[in-house]
């Protein structure tokens, strides 16, 4: 049984509290639960801010990178006064400012599997905000491995995609969608991205933790979700399970 939250805690989540969907469980629920959320940029921002003041009890941020001008467009929880601060400190003061209820834990460096293993033995599901391949690829390994939920989220120019690994329900993982698209060539830097798209996708991945976290609505683990600024529609692609994936298949989960 999760702890339950106090009045003053009920006031403050009122509006999500009376939804007949969500009621008093489900705060409570995101209340005891913990996230960790690999990378800071665009859409660790995003969706870092609407756990936190939605009510999420504890959340641990991970990036080495430090806050630069050319990110302040799109990562909303900088100011101009934090650059060259580490991103995860200068997201640290923000958050903590919005909900100093919240657990926040920092960790400004890259990891190694050892300590990711260790990292997630001690939460209940993972964001994957990062921007480069050989991060996602670890992330999607260790996570699956640990049976633990997977919420990836990516945006480039004014396209998003989203992507739920659910391992305890048999889905396709990130490995499997690797198998189908080629890594995108370009970065960010190189390519562009608009500021609102970032967000979008963010906030999205935010929905979605929720939603796993408090058993609220349907998730539709193993189906890639993209997302068209441009045009603003969304599409829904089914992504099967592949039988040479390195990270899920039978033989992978048992070396």
């Amino acid at each position: 049984m999760p702890d339950p939250i106090t009045h003053s805690q009920a006031m403050r989540f009122n509006r999500q509290i009376v939804l007949p969907q969500f009621d008093l469980a489900g705060q409570e629920a995101l209340a005891n639960a913990r996230v960790l959320v690999f990378g800071v940029g665009g859409l660790g921002n995003a969706a870092a801010m609407s756990l936190v003041t939605s009510g999420l009890g504890a959340i641990t941020l991970v990036d080495p990178d430090v806050v630069d001008e050319h990110n302040l467009p799109r990562q909303w929880l900088f100011s101009e006064a934090q650059v060259g601060q580490h991103k995860v400190e200068a997201a640290f003061d923000s958050l903590h400012a919005r909900n100093r209820h919240c657990e926040i834990r920092t960790i400004a460096q890259t990891l190694g599997d050892n300590d990711i293993q260790t990292l997630l033995n001690e939460h209940d599901l993972v964001l994957d905000c990062t921007d480069n391949f050989s991060a996602r690829e670890q992330i999607c390994r260790l996570t699956y491995r640990a049976g633990l939920p997977l919420v990836s989220g990516a945006a480039i120019r004014f396209e998003g995609q989203l992507f739920v690994a659910s391992p305890t329900g048999g889905s396709s993982c990130y490995g499997c969608l690797s198998q189908l698209f080629e890594a995108p060539a370009l970065s960010c830097t190189e390519a562009g991205i608009l500021s609102p798209v970032v967000s979008i996708i963010g906030l999205q991945q935010a929905l979605l933790a929720i939603k796993l976290i408090t058993n609220l609505g349907e998730v539709s683990a193993g189906s890639l979700v993209t997302f068209d600024g441009l045009s603003q529609q969304w599409h829904t692609f089914d992504v099967p399970k592949q039988g040479k994936c390195p990270v899920c298949s039978p033989s992978s989960t048992k070396s």
